[in-house]
């Protein structure tokens, strides 16, 4: 007989090779170890993404190791809202922006700004 173990935050986030790099650089050049993805209420449509570099998860934070280096700390009021999101980080022109490829947004605003869920 074997025995598995349920891991919930396996699915909860990705990230994609170059959010891993900006990230990682990210990291390296700031106090925080970690990156603290929450969300508020916000916009026309109800929640923006909230990321910061922090020192320390919070109580009920979930963490999900995306590699040696970065370790991503999720606030509980933002599990349901970001579970399966795929976290990307591309070059639109001279700038770079954090994406956030979210299989659960039902609406998002014109400006992208903010999102809701089902």
């Amino acid at each position: 007989m074997s025995v598995e173990t349920f891991s919930p935050s396996s699915s909860l986030i990705s990230m994609t090779d170059s959010a891993i790099k900006y990230f990682e650089s990210r990291l390296k050049n700031e106090s925080g170890h970690l990156i603290r993805l929450s969300t508020k209420q916000s916009g026309c449509t109800g929640y923006a993404y909230v990321l910061d570099s922090v020192d320390a998860i919070q109580d009920g934070d979930e963490v999900v190791e995306i590699n040696d280096n970065i370790k991503v700390a999720i606030a509980p009021n933002a599990l349901e809202l970001v579970r399966n999101t795929e976290i990307d980080y591309v070059k639109e022109g001279i700038n770079g922006i954090v994406k956030f490829n979210n299989p659960n947004v039902v609406n998002e605003c014109g400006c992208g700004e903010s999102f809701s869920v089902t």
